[in-house]
């Protein structure tokens, strides 16, 4: 007798993190989305896996709908959460909007890592704002 396997967090977590290692970005929000329809519990790395997925293909708007997805899910961000969303943004042109996440997470308790700020200073590369990209440079280094 076959034996069915239940659905877990830890499974679709894996595979979509699978997806993102893979740079198939589509299939890992497909299992996201299956996943959120399942009423599954995701958590932070099943967010960050797909928020990067979608960040590798420049899928920037995809990364903003995952990311907005962790609020109502209760799931908390992290460094990587938001440096993916961040550099998604930028990779595709968006760097306001990346300057404008940037922003909200430095407002939050969340420690920003090296490539965060990387990603912000690429977003004022982008939009021709150097005196932006010493400041953050200015208070990295801090």
């Amino acid at each position: 007798a076959k034996q069915r396997l239940e659905n877990d967090t830890v499974t679709f977590s894996t595979a979509i993190s699978a997806c993102e290692k893979g740079c198939r970005w589509e299939e890992a929000v497909q299992l996201f989305s299956f996943a959120l329809h399942s009423e599954l519990k995701l958590d932070t790395m099943a967010f960050s896996a797909a928020i990067s997925a979608c960040q590798k293909a420049g899928k920037w708007e995809k990364a903003m709908w995952l990311f907005s997805m962790m609020v109502p899910s209760r799931v908390s961000s992290n460094a990587l959460t938001f440096s993916a969303v961040i550099s998604a943004c930028e990779k595709d042109g968006e760097w306001e909007k990346a300057l404008q996440l940037f922003g909200t997470v430095a407002q939050s308790k969340v420690e920003l890592d090296t490539s965060a700020f990387n990603a912000a200073i690429s977003a004022c590369a982008t939009g021709g704002e150097w005196v932006m990209a010493s400041h953050f440079l200015r208070i990295m280094m801090q």
